[in-house]
């Protein structure tokens, strides 16, 4: 059974003329999640963020900004069209895309070039590729006007693949359970005081929001054998809050090659002596944020590629 576990982001922020989405109702974000054919499954809330668990990934609303992520063949592009139209394109203070390419593409409605070009119908922007076209690689579009971003503006993006060992044995058996996942991937012991709402797909596949005031963590797993794909994502300042968190999560999902994408922010990762880095690119984006993108390959898989570093 194949499921395109490769994602598709968004990410917007309003001006003070649209703050206070969070008191918009709940029936605007169950359409804003419809217009791209998905459904909230569960939701969590504190004084300062809504998470919404979606069929397809996760939904993050702040007072001033919304966080959309969503994999599988979703068209997100409809719900920023559907979002925009709703707030107003000159309330709009920020917005960014992203995308990053999939095991099987020409199983996706649209492409990044279609994506792009409406998303320019409703915003003038521009457009960036991270990485070699011929291996991973990520799109990150983002509305061309300036934006001076609040300096604890900062994202960590770790994407892995391949994941291997008794912890990919334990994500595909049907011995799993949602209580199991936490502890083989130490939730409670790497996010102190997050509150935490998962949920576990049939056949297998699982999803996770964790928030704790205003930041989140976010875990989305596609366990199957051939095409396996795990995203973490957070706004924490991991280098001062937990410096090892992207080398236990990667140590117990043991990924065969993995994406590290920051903005804003320089999370230390040491590597397994196992692995080379085959991509590195830095870009600074007119919005305000400083992108950096690395993908990491196995020793065995790189000789067998016959890639060169760089």
């Amino acid at each position: 059974m194949f499921f395109e576990g490769s994602e598709k982001k968004v990410e917007i922020v309003v001006t003070a003329a649209a703050a206070d989405l969070r008191r918009r109702p709940r029936a605007f974000w169950t359409e804003l999640v419809s217009r791209c054919n998905a459904t909230i499954l569960s939701e969590l809330h504190n004084e300062q963020l809504d998470a919404y668990l979606l069929s397809e990934s996760s939904l993050f609303v702040w007072d001033d900004r919304i966080l959309m992520i969503t994999c599988g063949e979703i068209t997100l592009v409809d719900s920023v069209a559907f979002f925009i139209d709703a707030i107003g394109r000159d309330r709009i203070a920020m917005a960014s895309f992203q995308r990053k390419n999939e095991y099987q593409s020409h199983l996706q409605r649209t492409c990044f070039d279609q994506d792009m070009a409406r998303l320019n119908q409703l915003l003038a922007g521009k457009a960036y590729r991270l990485g070699h076209l011929d291996g991973h690689h990520n799109y990150v579009w983002h509305m061309d006007k300036p934006f001076a971003p609040p300096t604890d503006d900062i994202t960590t993006e770790l994407l892995m693949y391949h994941i291997e060992g008794p912890a990919a044995q334990y994500l595909r058996s049907d011995k799993q359970s949602a209580d199991g996942i936490a502890e083989l991937l130490q939730l409670e012991q790497l996010f102190p005081g997050f509150a935490f709402d998962q949920h576990l797909f049939e056949p297998f596949g699982y999803s996770m929001n964790g928030i704790r005031g205003d930041q989140y963590i976010t875990i989305h797993i596609t366990p199957q054998e051939d095409s396996s794909y795990v995203s973490f994502e957070t706004d924490l300042d991991i280098a001062a809050e937990c410096p090892q968190l992207l080398q236990q999560l990667i140590a117990i999902l043991q990924p065969s090659s993995f994406d590290l994408i920051t903005f804003n922010t320089t999370p230390r990762l040491t590597p397994p002596p196992n692995m080379v880095c085959v991509a590195w690119q830095q870009q600074p984006l007119a919005c305000g944020y400083q992108v950096e993108f690395r993908h990491w390959l196995s020793q065995a898989e790189h000789a067998q590629a016959g890639l060169q570093l760089s």
